[in-house]
């Protein structure tokens, strides 16, 4: 019976020849019936259903998967039990009873888990992990596919060591047969030393046993050879496949950061919006500092979403530098005084050296500069109450075309040990700090020191515990041609111009935007500057309005039900070549900017996002003959 049985395993492996292999699982069953032997029912049977399932044949499986359950009865055997359990799970997904395959999942894995029974979680999770996909539940999919590498990752070591086991036994023998080899040369050496007269037979004898030892030992090496070879092929395919595994999860993982990242900014663009409303309504004055808590609150929160990302994107290699023109000194005083809220808070002040000799255009990507810089003066502030805050600038090196910067972030906080010094910079790791007021997520200095690598640069740290630290880095640039003098003629150009917009009558602007909250925000900032504002919550409704009422310009959201709103861009783009529209998106601009232009919007707005950016944005996109 287990001859057939097995044989009916290995042809079942193979679709050419399932029949056969369901033939001789039915041979087994019969000749159990023969024997009497109900016990040995079970195997053949689920193997049967088992077989018609990998094939996809539900409604054949079915009628073995209740006989199987007949047979089980009330055995006391969670091994068997779980492994039904699973069999039925897979039953209901393939039949799109959901449910019903969750519930089987659930009871297999309180068992597997209960028992500690490897193989069989490595099989539930795998199904599972189907299950949670096919239902959209992403996030608990991920889980399920890190308990299948977790358990199958604990198969894998235990054949690992068996086969070590093996190996050290092997050698055990072999060194045994030489140990033995030398006692007998010894022996055979006494031997000779009384028996002179039998020396040459006895040379012979050892002659012929250190011959077979040869041939023996040459045999097992081959041997051993060719059997090590055959594994390390077998280990490889492994070693690929699981390769091949994990750039799917880090590929599901960064769709996942994505995701997530759209569904947090998008309420958080309703609570920052909301809020910086409420701080400029006059009669809500006594509750400034309370509104003043609460966006810095959902700006903190903001700031952890992008360090995730951030750290997600440069794993993932999707991070290169934008470089573009933008003034040191500006930005400089633009960082320390984001910083005004918390150094309040803690008491601190802060000292501004800037760099007065260096170029005052220089080019480069002042976005990441600002996010280093940002990181190491919060870090400061963190580790640092009713101190002091020195930031520095310096010209070191100086060409035509290239300055080369040097930035010091210095504090006289509680410092930094030797020891930890060496863990600061590993991802998610956080030292413990007296203020409270500013918690982290041990992403900032990873960040840094990341984001200057792209910089061709690296962060160097002077601290000693209750001392101080001093963060230091060089960046080269180049330097720009357009003078600073120009830029601020052209920006308060641009100041004047929307003022004398705001003047020249009723400019209606349409916002297509599927969430509430986001209606009301972006409603009430554009009305702030004497926009008259309609609102619409889909596509098609915004296509219609488009043809039937003029509108100077269209607040588009990306993401909506129904059709997209790069779809309802396209079909607007049919009858409208010139209809300033702008993208609104809670998405990473990387991951869809080829997207919106293709499309044919003109510009992007990232939610939450700055007010004055805000209307930065608008005025440059309004057709320049409404300005006039």
């Amino acid at each position: 019976m287990t001859s057939y049985n097995n044989l009916g395993n290995i042809y079942s492996e193979d679709q050419n020849t399932t029949q056969i292999g369901i033939d001789y699982y039915n041979k087994t069953i019969a000749l159990a019936k023969k024997m009497k032997l109900d016990a040995r029912l079970l195997a053949p049977t689920a193997n049967i259903a088992w077989t018609y399932l990998d094939n996809g044949l539900y409604n054949k499986a079915l009628p073995y998967l209740n006989k199987t359950w007949k047979l089980m009865g009330d055995r006391d055997d969670n091994f068997t039990r779980a492994q039904l359990l699973t069999l039925m799970g897979r039953y209901y997904m393939g039949v799109n009873e959901l449910e019903e395959a969750q519930s089987h999942f659930e009871e297999a894995i309180q068992m597997v888990e209960k028992d500690t029974l490897i193989l069989e979680a490595t099989l539930v999770y795998k199904e599972y992990a189907q299950l949670l996909s096919k239902q959209g539940n992403y996030k608990e999919g991920f889980n399920a596919l890190e308990k299948f590498q977790k358990y199958n990752s604990q198969i894998f070591e235990r054949q690992r060591l068996s086969d070590i086991a093996s190996a050290n036994v092997k050698f055990d023998v072999i060194q045994y047969q030489k140990d033995l080899e030398i006692a007998r040369k010894e022996q055979l050496y006494k031997d000779g030393l009384i028996e002179k007269s039998q020396e040459r037979m006895y040379v012979m004898i050892i002659a012929s046993i250190v011959l077979i030892v040869i041939i023996i030992l040459v045999y097992r090496i081959n041997l051993s050879r060719r059997t090590l070879i055959n594994e390390l092929s077998e280990k490889n395919k492994e070693l690929i496949a699981a390769k091949e595994e994990a750039e799917r999860l880090t590929m599901l993982k960064t769709k996942f950061f994505s995701t997530i990242s759209h569904e947090l900014r998008t309420p958080l663009y309703g609570v920052i919006g909301l809020t910086s409303i409420l701080m400029d309504d006059e009669s809500l004055h006594k509750h400034e500092d309370d509104l003043k808590s609460l966006k810095f609150s959902a700006d903190y929160l903001l700031a952890l979403i992008n360090d995730v990302l951030q750290m997600n994107k440069m794993e993932s290699n999707l991070l290169d530098l934008e470089p573009m023109p933008f003034n040191l000194n500006e930005l400089m005083r633009s960082i320390v005084k984001s910083f005004e809220f918390t150094r309040l808070q803690n008491k601190n002040s802060i000292h501004l050296e800037l760099c007065k000799d260096a170029n005052a255009n220089l080019v480069g990507d002042k976005v990441r500069l600002s996010q280093i810089l940002m990181n190491l003066v919060g870090n400061a502030m963190k580790f640092t109450e009713r101190g002091d805050i020195w930031i520095k600038t310096q010209l070191i090196e100086s060409s035509e075309k290239r300055s080369k910067i040097y930035f010091e972030i210095k504090d006289n906080g509680s410092g930094i040990s030797k020891h930890n010094q060496e863990l600061i910079f590993e991802e998610f790791s956080q030292l413990q700090s007296s203020n409270y007021n500013y918690q982290g997520t041990g992403l900032g200095l990873p960040i840094v020191k990341k984001l200057l690598i792209l910089f061709n640069s690296e962060v160097n740290l002077v601290s000693e515990e209750g001392e101080g630290s001093t963060f230091s880095f060089t960046i080269e640039f180049d330097n720009g041609e357009v003078p600073k003098d120009n830029l601020e003629v052209e920006l308060q150009n641009q100041a004047l111009s929307l003022q004398s917009l705001m003047a020249s009558g009723e400019k209606r602007i349409l916002v297509v935007d599927d969430n509430r909250i986001n209606q009301v925000v972006t409603k009430r900032i554009l009305e702030q500057q004497q926009f008259v504002v309609d609102i619409c919550d889909n596509g098609i409704d915004a296509i219609e309005r488009v043809k039937l009422h003029p509108f100077e310009l269209v607040l588009m959201d990306v993401n909506m039900p129904g059709i997209s709103g790069l779809e309802a861009t396209k079909r607007i783009r049919e009858f409208n070549k010139n209809l300033p529209i702008i993208a609104l998106t809670a998405m990473e601009i990387d991951e869809i900017r080829e997207e919106i232009f293709e499309a044919g919007l003109n510009d992007i707005i990232v939610k939450p996002y700055d007010t004055a950016r805000f209307y930065q944005v608008i005025f440059k996109n309004l057709p320049s003959q409404i300005l006039n």
